[in-house]
């Protein structure tokens, strides 16, 4: 479907460019769309791809150690019951569920880019099980509808740029905005599960043979180094390094200047999640006479690989979209769909938003920093300014996700992912609309 998607994109592009000049002959709308896809290009290599490498290098190092250390068997083990659930064609010991753990937890703490890095490891593993090269398995497709569903325990950027404009309680969409995103993660994943099973998006049998053999290698499991057990002391330095983050954690809690608790506690745990992960990972590692140094290195080495290959799924996707925006599609579809919506009572001011927030994250942060600022829409603490933000924290870039994931396992057909996160994203709006109305109005 991608497929389709680009090259709508870019011929709707052309053909409002010609609509164009042949209104206003002195309108400079082809220039404007040709330096629109050049900042593009530069955009996905140079501010999304070359900040991306580090990262890559720095979270692929740690997981070699969580798994070198057994720890990413212990976290699949802890959640065997629900990922059993969501993804029955993974085997329960395979290296993918503790990645898609992993980068689940960092989506839930809004890690970002650490997310991002993460996410591109559990796409490898899984591509491990794939015996049909460039078409997305039904694991793929689930594990993409949980990331479009931007499941948050706090949207930070949404709140900083709430802060910023000046408002008087940023932090008051975090509640709205999880339930929103639970009911958008909710859709996203019965979406998967029925259009899995659907004709058109069905996976096709396997050869006999070939399924026989992937039936024996998904059932047998790799000769793996017996991983040394905990020595006795090593508990005891593991209490402490758990008591000092307890006691940073209620430090951070102690001197936040938020009224509610709980969210004092959410945002603790966001600050220090990251520090965490770094320093426990490789002390665990280290506890368990693992060689931390060379082993971090070995890992961080596929780092400068994985960003090269989605260098081109980035620049392909990203030129697209900008060409569109350039060209004015946002606005042309605002304006066709702006009387419907009013009819059913969804507010036209956040139409610009909700269509660039599953094609750009930097155009749709542009767009709710600019609505929120906007006198004439009540401020930051007005219901839409709320409402805004909701469905900033409950959505995601759904068409820059699934071209970076995919592409960097070389996915080319991918199957029902598309329309179960865009499914995700309206549920999320929906959800956003209803429960602001509920809580602020």
């Amino acid at each position: 479907m991608l497929n389709y998607i680009w090259l709508g994109l870019i011929l709707a592009s052309t053909v409002l460019c010609a609509v164009q000049l042949g209104l206003d002959p002195h309108s400079d709308v082809v220039k404007q769309v040709g330096e629109a896809a050049f900042v593009a290009c530069k955009t996905a290599v140079m501010d999304i791809a070359l900040p991306l490498t580090g990262i890559m290098a720095l979270w692929l190092g740690i997981m070699r150690l969580a798994e070198k250390s057994g720890m990413v068997e212990i976290l699949a083990h802890a959640l065997r019951p629900i990922m059993r659930r969501l993804f029955p064609d993974v085997p329960q010991d395979h290296p993918a569920m503790g990645s898609m753990i992993m980068n689940i937890a960092a989506n839930m703490l809004g890690l970002g880019n650490s997310a991002t890095a993460l996410g591109l490891r559990a796409m490898k593993d899984l591509e491990s099980l794939n015996r049909r090269p460039g078409t997305a398995t039904n694991a793929m497709c689930t594990f993409l509808a949980i990331n479009t569903s931007s499941v948050q325990l706090i949207p930070a950027t949404t709140v900083t740029y709430l802060a910023a404009a000046g408002s008087k309680d940023p932090t008051a969409i975090i509640g709205p905005a999880f339930l929103a995103t639970t009911c958008a993660a909710t859709a996203a994943i019965i979406a998967v599960k029925f259009f899995e099973r659907l004709p058109g998006y069905r996976l096709p049998p396997l050869p006999p043979e070939e399924g026989a053999i992937a039936v024996a290698e998904q059932s047998s499991t790799e000769a793996r180094p017996a991983i040394p057990p905990l020595p006795k002391w090593g508990w005891l330095v593991l209490t402490a390094f758990f008591g000092i983050f307890a006691w940073l954690g209620w430090v951070l809690v102690s001197r936040s200047t938020d009224h509610k608790p709980v969210v004092a506690v959410l945002k603790a745990i966001s600050l220090l999640a990251i520090p965490f992960m770094l320093s426990f990972f490789p002390l665990f590692a280290a506890l368990k006479r693992i060689p931390v140094y060379e082993e971090f290195v070995e890992g961080a080495k596929e780092g400068f690989q994985v960003i090269i290959r989605i260098i081109p799924y980035l620049v392909a996707i990203l030129v697209a979209i900008a060409m569109f925006k350039a060209a004015g599609g946002i606005q042309l579809i605002g304006q066709w769909l702006g009387p419907a919506l009013t009819a059913i009572g969804f507010p036209v001011q956040l139409l610009p938003l909700v269509l660039i927030r599953p094609l750009s994250g930097s155009g749709a942060s542009g767009v709710f920093n600019d609505l929120i600022r906007d006198p004439s829409m009540g401020g930051p603490d007005s219901l839409l300014s709320h409402m805004a933000g909701c469905i900033m924290g409950s959505t995601e870039t759904t068409f820059y996700v699934l071209a970076v994931y995919f592409g960097s396992v070389s996915i080319r057909r991918t199957r029902h992912a598309v329309p179960a996160g865009l499914i995700a994203d309206l549920t999320g709006v929906i959800a956003s609309i209803v429960i602001c109305r509920l809580v602020f109005a």
